[in-house]
């Protein structure tokens, strides 16, 4: 270490910024809702049509039965071998179809995720940066930033414990990017997000609107080239904040504008569904090569014996819990443990993986929709190659 700086110099200086910047910092990457997924509670049935939603509904032994029953029914004829080739060959121009019927009206703004997932709000201020600016005018500023945060590494476990530990991995994160020389869309931005299977920017811009003003990225993809045409000709759509690019996910050749450990937040919500279960795999480990260390997958999703599966006839089952719908697109329905292999075969570390369950209530019609979700978080460990 460069003269003049000592351990405890490093430590007295790890503490001072910790309790200028700690509390606060941890109260951001902490903060969640009370309740995940929402806290109304149906405790008297009679009540039911009071609201159109209910949360943590639980189902009855005879309700699952029926569930399970109903897919088993409704899978018993399957789409037939040679016919299914098409489903996965033109899937894009499934996709493409789809948003030439709807365009941007068939979704609603996804203003819940910030709800569910507060992990997005980061981009508004970085917990590396809040330790790291003081560093500049600090008796250290003779040492390499390399010096320093490896010293701080050093310092966590006498002085802080995890959290204080993955804020020094941060600042080590930044200054490895530092010395990058690739250009590449957003390459100047303190944290990016990518969001896969944007279709017509339902998140991209609730997403873009909480950026305003901060050093963030966003990238989005889709493989309907019509739904990236739709997000670039949206009047906030703005080439300074957001990238978004036709990519398929599942063609393991395609090149992403980004490169591997650059991102902050992968946002795949009901994505992965519309995928082969046998691909599903391979493109959550490919795009777990692009996640910083520390950097988090965020998951939701269809899930078993959802509404929608339930409603399938016969005859458009592609094979166990993957349909195709009438237009072509296809749906896959989920189990927590499925999400969990998924996300941990790719060496991932589980944060969140919940299912939700809920009623929807038509009270216009005096009907009740089961839904069931599964929602999760994943993390790149911190000590990963991958």
């Amino acid at each position: 270490m460069s003269r003049g700086v000592s351990m405890r110099g490093v430590c007295g200086l790890f503490l001072s910024l910790w309790k200028k910047t700690g509390t606060h910092c941890r109260r951001r990457i902490t903060s969640r809702p009370p309740v995940p997924l929402g806290g109304r509670i149906l405790t008297n049935p009679d009540d039911v049509f009071q609201h159109n939603t209910w949360d943590h509904v639980q189902w009855s032994e005879e309700e699952k039965e029926h569930a399970r029953k109903k897919a088993e029914e409704n899978s018993i004829v399957q789409v037939p071998v040679e016919e299914q080739v098409k489903y996965d060959k033109d899937a894009s121009g499934y996709w493409d179809g789809f948003y030439k019927t709807h365009q941007n009206k068939f979704f609603k703004d996804r203003n819940w995720l910030f709800q569910e997932f507060p992990e997005i709000l980061s981009a508004r201020t970085s917990c590396a940066e809040d330790l790291a600016a003081p560093l500049a005018g600090s008796h250290l500023s003779g040492a390499s930033r390399g010096e320093v945060v490896s010293a701080l590494g050093r310092a966590h476990t006498a002085h802080g414990g995890g959290e204080n530990r993955h804020l020094c991995q941060r600042m080590a994160v930044e200054q490895e990017e530092g010395r990058r020389t690739d250009i590449f869309p957003g390459r100047h931005a303190t944290f990016r997000i990518f969001e896969v299977g944007c279709g017509p920017g339902n998140s991209v811009f609730p997403i873009l609107n909480s950026m305003k003003d901060t050093g963030a990225f966003l990238y989005c993809c889709d493989f309907s080239s019509h739904a990236v045409k739709l997000v670039k000709a949206h009047p906030r759509y703005c080439p300074a904040q957001c990238h978004v690019f036709v990519h398929d996910v599942c063609d393991e050749t395609a090149t992403f504008p980004f490169p591997p450990k650059s991102l902050d937040i992968i946002l795949v919500v009901f994505v992965l569904s519309s995928i082969h279960p046998e691909r599903m795999q391979g493109v959550v480990k490919r795009l777990t090569q692009f996640l910083k260390p520390g950097g988090v997958f965020l998951f939701r999703d269809y899930g078993r014996y959802d509404m929608s599966q339930l409603r399938f006839k016969q005859g458009r089952c592609l094979s166990e819990n993957f349909y195709a719908r009438g237009d072509g697109t296809c749906v896959y329905f989920f189990t927590r443990d499925e999400v969990h292999h998924l996300f941990v075969s790719a060496g991932l570390q589980e944060i969140q993986n919940l299912e939700d369950r809920r009623l929807q209530v038509n009270r216009k019609k005096g009907v009740v929709m089961r839904r069931v979700w599964v929602q999760s978080k994943y993390q790149k460990p911190w000590d990963t190659d991958v």
